[in-house]
């Protein structure tokens, strides 16, 4: 959890989110680990769904800052992407940031301050073939934290999306089985660089850490003038500029 723990460090009251009682408890173990004095809580709740949503609203109805960072992928073909993994993939990428953002922003704009990140891609850009259902849910979040910033033009409130590279994330290990073909992991990532992601100068997988801490940056009072942005953390994939 490292975008909870560096926000934890940086004295954040913090909400931790897991779609099981099981998750939410490991996740906060692991920040409280990091940063022994957090001031952390957990929700545990699906929320891509919106009852979940309406129930993280009745016991924590206001936040200052707001880390849209549910996400999910899964390669496949692009004649094997059915009507139903196209909606399923959006209302989990595009709709749980959507209702949450909706649900918050109005009171960040009374406050006058606050801080909505959309924890986006770098597929975003350069939309991956062997996933492309994931790519464009990855572009809608620039559509939306864009056309949000404009709509908190001339307020304290900033709406950034974060595009992070190849990730070694939780994901990986299933996402290198379905594609590796039994390589170990070194293996895999060496391949994985040379020929699906060669654009990439940093050549490896990023860590969350690493991720982090760019996070943690854009929430901070001090990033008051980066709005309606879409920062890059990708390793370089990216060559063009936008």
């Amino acid at each position: 959890m490292p975008i909870a723990s560096q926000l934890a460090a940086e004295g954040a009251r913090v909400i931790v989110n897991g779609r099981s009682d099981n998750a939410v408890n490991s996740a906060l173990e692991q920040v409280r680990k990091a940063v022994p004095r957090a001031k952390v809580e957990g929700f545990a709740g699906d929320l891509a769904t919106a009852t979940a949503t309406e129930n993280l609203l009745k016991r924590f109805p206001g936040v200052d800052i707001l880390v849209n960072n549910l996400g999910i992928y899964e390669p496949k073909p692009f004649d094997e992407i059915s009507d139903e993994d196209w909606r399923y993939v959006f209302d989990v990428n595009v709709l749980s940031g959507v209702r949450l953002s909706r649900a918050y922003v109005s009171g960040m704009k009374q406050r006058n301050w606050g801080r909505i990140i959309f924890i986006s891609s770098e597929s975003a850009v350069f939309t991956p073939k062997e996933m492309i259902h994931y790519g464009m849910t990855k572009t809608a979040q620039l559509a939306v934290s864009r056309g949000l910033a404009e709509h908190c033009g001339g307020t304290g409130v900033t709406v950034n999306a974060i595009l992070p590279g190849p990730t070694h994330s939780a994901g990986l290990e299933e996402f290198v089985k379905q594609l590796g073909a039994g390589q170990s992991f070194e293996a895999f990532e060496k391949e994985f660089f040379k020929s699906i992601r060669p654009s990439s100068l940093l050549k490896r997988f990023e860590t969350p850490d690493e991720i982090a801490r760019l996070v943690t940056f854009v929430c901070s009072p001090i990033a008051s003038a980066i709005n309606g942005a879409a920062l890059r953390v990708d390793g370089g994939v990216v060559s063009s500029c936008f």
